[in-house]
C-alpha cells in the first residue's frame, strides 16, 4: 500500500501449546491439529512449528496489514496527529500516531489484535464436522470458536505471548545491565514491550528512588553530626520536612502519571475498564447494575440476590475507604502534634506559645490545602485534644491549649468573613455600576 513504511521482520508473538501427538492420520483433513494450523494461516498468521519433547508449540506471527484490519474491524481508537482520538481505519494508517519505537500497535493492541484473531474465528459449515486426536474424536459445530472447543477437550494446554529476542537483549544493555546511568530508565521502551502496568510501576519506582535522596541525606546528618543544644529544633524540623516531602511526592507523582498517560495517548474507553461478573454477563463500571439486570431477563430471586451483593460490596468499599482516610489523617497529623506539644511544654512565654499555635495551625492547614481535603483542617483540629490531655495531665496546660486554639480559629473566621463580605459588596457595586 502506498505511504506504508516496510514491515519488520516477521516476529513470532504468541505460541500454542498442544500434545505431541502418537499416531498421525493418513487423511490430515480431520486431524484437529492440522485443521487448526490452517485455520490459523487462513486468517492471516505467519506459523511455525516446533517439536517439543512431549509438546508442540505452534508458534503465531501476524502481519501489519493483518493487525491492521482487525483493528479496524474491532474499531479500535487510536489518537491522530491532530490529537483526536478515532477508530481505526486502515486505508487512513499514516493519520495515526506511531508508538515511541516507531511501531503502528502497542503490545497490548496487538494481543486485543492477536486474541480475535486466534479466538473466534468460526466454522463457516452448517453442519457438524468430526475431528480427531490420538484416536480421540471431536464434535465441531456451527458457529463455534475451534480454539475454545480444543481448549475444553484438553488438546490445547497453553496459549501464550512469546519473548521478543531483539528487543528483549536491546532492554537487557540499556536497562538491566546499564551500570553507567543508575537514574533514568527507558520507560518508553519497557511501555512498548511489557505494557501499562508494568512501564507506570518501573516509573514510579524510579521517581520514588531519586525522591529518597532527600530524607535520605537529611537522615544520615542527623545520625552523625552532634547538633548540641539544637536538636530540641533539628528534630522537628526533621519531622515536618518528611511529612511535607510526603505530600509534594504524592502531588508531583500524580502529574507524572498524567504526562505518561498523555504520552502513551491511554484512554480509558469502555472497551479497556475494568467490569465485573453479574448473572454471567459482563458489566462495565459505566453501566448502572440495575440497567443490566433489567435488560438481562433474569428472575426476580437472582436479581435481588445479585443487587443486595453489590449493596454489600459497596458497604465494604465504604469501610475501607474510611480506614484508609482516618489512617492518613494520623499518620499526617501525628508528627505535628508531638512536635507541638514538645515545644509547648519547653517554651515559657504565653506569647511564644500563642504565636506557636498560630504557626502549627497556619501549617496544618496549608498541608491539607496542599494533600486536597479541605475538611480534614477542621475534621481533626480538636480530635488531639485528647492526646493532650494524656500527656500533660496537666488541666491548666489543657485548658491553656484549648484556650489559645479557640481564640485562633475565632480570629480567623472573622478575618475570613470580613474578606467575604469585601468581596460580596464590591460584586454587588460592580453590577449596579452596570
Amino acid at each position: 500500500m502506498n505511504g506504508i513504511e516496510e514491515e519488520d521482520p516477521i516476529v513470532f508473538e504468541i505460541s500454542v501449546v498442544v500434545p505431541r501427538r502418537n499416531l498421525k492420520l493418513e487423511n490430515e483433513g480431520f486431524d484437529c491439529v492440522e485443521v487448526l494450523v490452517n485455520e490459523f494461516r487462513n486468517v492471516g498468521f505467519f506459523v511455525d512449528r516446533v517439536l517439543g519433547l512431549h509438546d508442540e508449540f505452534i508458534k503465531l506471527a501476524a502481519p501489519l496489514e493483518t493487525l491492521g484490519v482487525v483493528a479496524a474491524r474491532l474499531h479500535m481508537k487510536k489518537t491522530t496527529h491532530i490529537g483526536v482520538d478515532l477508530p481505526f481505519e486502515w486505508e487512513e494508517i499514516e493519520a495515526f500516531m506511531r508508538q515511541p519505537d516507531g511501531s503502528l500497535f502497542s503490545w497490548c493492541e496487538r494481543f486485543q489484535c492477536y486474541r480475535h484473531l486466534i479466538h473466534f474465528f468460526l466454522i463457516e459449515k452448517n453442519s457438524d464436522v468430526t475431528l480427531k486426536f490420538d484416536g480421540i474424536e471431536i464434535q465441531w459445530e456451527p458457529g463455534e470458536a475451534l480454539l475454545q472447543r480444543l481448549e475444553l477437550e484438553g488438546i490445547v494446554k497453553q496459549v501464550f505471548p512469546l519473548h521478543d529476542e531483539t528487543k528483549r537483549n536491546k532492554l537487557l544493555r540499556s536497562w538491566a545491565l546499564n551500570w553507567w546511568d543508575l537514574i533514568s530508565q527507558p520507560i518508553d521502551e519497557i511501555y512498548v514491550y511489557y505494557g501499562t502496568k508494568i512501564a507506570v510501576y518501573f516509573a514510579f519506582l524510579g521517581m520514588y528512588t531519586r525522591w529518597m535522596i532527600f530524607p535520605a541525606a537529611f537522615g544520615l546528618i542527623l545520625h552523625f553530626v552532634d547538633f548540641g543544644s539544637l536538636k530540641l529544633l533539628v528534630f522537628p524540623a526533621f519531622f515536618i520536612s518528611i511529612v511535607l516531602w510526603a505530600v509534594l511526592f504524592f502531588q508531583f507523582w500524580k502529574r507524572k502519571n498524567s504526562a505518561l498517560s498523555a504520552r502513551w495517548h491511554l484512554n480509558f474507553s469502555v472497551g479497556t475498564s475494568h467490569g465485573y461478573k453479574l448473572s454471567g454477563r459482563e458489566w462495565n463500571c459505566l453501566q448502572a447494575p440495575v440497567e443490566l439486570v433489567k435488560g438481562s431477563g433474569i428472575d426476580k430471586t437472582k436479581e435481588k440476590e445479585d443487587l443486595q451483593r453489590y449493596e454489600w460490596f459497596g458497604y465494604l468499599r465504604r469501610f475501607r475507604n474510611d480506614v484508609i482516610v482516618i489512617l492518613s489523617i494520623i499518620c499526617l497529623q501525628l508528627p505535628f502534634e508531638l512536635d507541638y506539644a514538645h515545644l509547648y511544654e519547653v517554651i515559657e512565654s504565653d506569647i511564644m506559645k500563642f504565636g506557636l499555635t498560630a504557626v502549627y495551625l497556619l501549617v496544618i492547614q496549608y498541608f491539607t490545602k496542599i494533600g486536597g481535603v479541605r475538611s480534614l483542617f477542621y475534621a481533626v483540629i480538636y480530635w488531639w485534644v485528647f492526646y493532650h490531655a494524656l500527656l500533660h495531665r496537666n488541666l491548666m496546660i489543657l485548658r491553656q491549649v484549648l484556650i489559645q486554639r479557640l481564640i485562633f480559629y475565632e480570629k480567623q473566621e472573622k478575618a475570613r468573613g470580613r474578606f467575604d463580605w469585601k468581596d460580596t459588596i464590591c460584586y454587588q457595586g460592580g453590577e449596579k455600576s452596570t
